[in-house]
């Protein structure tokens, strides 16, 4: 590890930290108190979370060391701080779910993926702000590198808790874009794995077919490590030990990439169109084959299907909320639970028909490329009462498929935005390769650590 000042611990990548821990270069304590005293000079700008508490995370640090030090185990990811959206039920911490109706709602136990988190020696350091119910009505948090600008929705406290670096990691989720969007708006790594792979009991559920855990980094090469410690493993779930546990991919790889503009290019800005057909042939130059292609015809309704199953779902899952608290329901919220009311069942169970037929059809269109490259959001982030305009997210989450947004670009406000890399379902660690390849191309590069501006 290069020399890093203690103060500075908290610029470190997941990577370079969990290596610096094992070798004994530096702490899990040191490491947190340095990410702690990062929270206190940047939290009070942009209120990204909703639970933090000290004593709490220092006493996790001081464990992990000790279980280190008697050598208990080779924790995946020893004393890595982590943000956990406040979505996911934490044993020691209140789930609110972005809602005053749940305000410090304590559900005593762990969410299966931070129970995955914490056994591979995470510091889950606190619950990140978190759209009501994970959905539309955003919370306080505002965008590090413009205030005027939003930061995203969703999963957007744990896109920004990275981006200032009080933690190198965070999780999320994406049932529409809520990991992509905020980390196109402030200029992160963010990763969501092939549906299925991450499991979801004690997670706040908006829809059974859509909603994936996620995670957002500064590094491309942090991506790899935060999902082996999510994902289920082992011969219990067979079909994930076959395509990952079993699946190795050592043989050089001949990349055949696609470049998709998706039904919504006419959304997408024109100085992201620029920049991003611009850095395509810079994929050409190096000798990526690079074929520009456009999806069928039946993806053209890929937003409308998600939109009918996304607001049915909701309609379902808040009933209670909406009829017993409703003046504790946002107008948003209230909006797409009316609109749901009025989709009839069978058009919904068509929806979901025509999900899995654009899933088996994506599948089998993008056989002959191993690589898929789209805009992640129509530019950089919209200002502060702006519509966000319809993005290529829904059409990947749709189809189930793994997709990163890598950070790439600034726009005409000096804000970031990206691309997406997409691949096939279950081939997560050949988008990881295919992402590292171009970062040791020196293509695409970390993200550095913002302060508020």
């Amino acid at each position: 590890m290069s020399k890093v000042k203690n103060s500075d611990f908290f610029t470190l990548s997941v990577t370079n930290a969990v290596q610096a821990i094992h070798e004994k270069d530096i702490t899990a304590v040191e490491l947190a108190s340095s990410c702690i005293n990062r929270y206190k000079d940047i939290e009070p700008k942009v209120h990204a979370w909703v639970y933090f508490l000290e004593d709490m995370i220092l006493q996790q640090a001081e464990n992990i060391d000790k279980n280190i030090s008697e050598e208990k185990s080779k924790y995946i990811l020893a004393g890595i701080p982590v943000g956990i959206k406040d979505i996911f039920n934490t044993y020691n911490m209140p789930t609110s779910m972005g809602s005053s109706i749940w305000k410090g709602f304590m559900p005593g136990n762990d969410a299966r993926v931070v129970t995955n988190l914490r056994r591979e020696g995470a510091n889950i350091f606190g619950k990140t702000v978190t759209a009501e119910f994970a959905v539309h009505e955003p919370g306080p948090t505002l965008n590090p590198h413009n205030k005027k600008h939003i930061a995203g929705t969703s999963s957007t406290g744990s896109a920004v808790a990275v981006a200032t670096g009080m933690v190198p990691a965070a999780i999320g989720s994406q049932t529409a874009g809520s990991t992509i969007r905020p980390a196109s708006y402030t200029g992160v790594y963010g990763y969501k794995p092939s549906f299925g792979c991450v499991p979801r009991t004690g997670v706040l559920k908006t829809l059974d077919t859509l909603d994936h855990v996620t995670c957002f980094t500064r590094s491309v090469c942090d991506l790899p490590i935060m999902f082996d410690a999510m994902r289920v493993k082992g011969m219990n779930y067979p079909y994930i030990f076959d395509n990952f546990d079993l699946k190795k991919i050592k043989k050089k790889q001949m990349w055949r990439v696609a470049f998709v503009k998706t039904p919504v290019w006419s959304n997408i800005q024109s100085y992201a169109k620029e920049k991003i057909e611009s850095w395509m042939k810079t994929l050409l130059e190096i000798g990526i084959k690079v074929s520009f292609i456009d999806l069928p015809k039946e993806f053209d309704q890929s937003h409308n299907v998600h939109n009918t199953i996304y607001n049915k779902a909701l309609s379902y899952y808040f009933r209670e909320e909406y009829q017993s608290s409703p003046d504790q329901v946002s107008d948003a919220m209230k909006s797409m639970i009316e609109e749901g009311k009025k989709i009839d069942l069978d058009y919904y169970r068509e929806c979901i028909d025509k999900q899995n037929q654009l899933s088996a059809q994506l599948e089998s269109f993008l056989s002959d490329y191993n690589i898929v490259i789209s805009p992640s959001t129509s530019g950089e982030a919209p200002r502060l009462g702006e519509e966000e305009k319809a993005d290529p997210c829904l059409i990947w989450t749709l189809c189930r498929v793994p997709s990163v947004h890598v950070p790439l670009f600034k726009g005409p406000n000096n804000l970031p935005f990206g691309i997406q890399c997409i691949t096939r379902r279950y081939n997560d660690y050949l988008l990881f390769k295919f992402l590292n390849f171009l970062r040791d191309k020196e293509i695409i590069n970390d993200s550095k650590i913002v302060n508020f501006n």
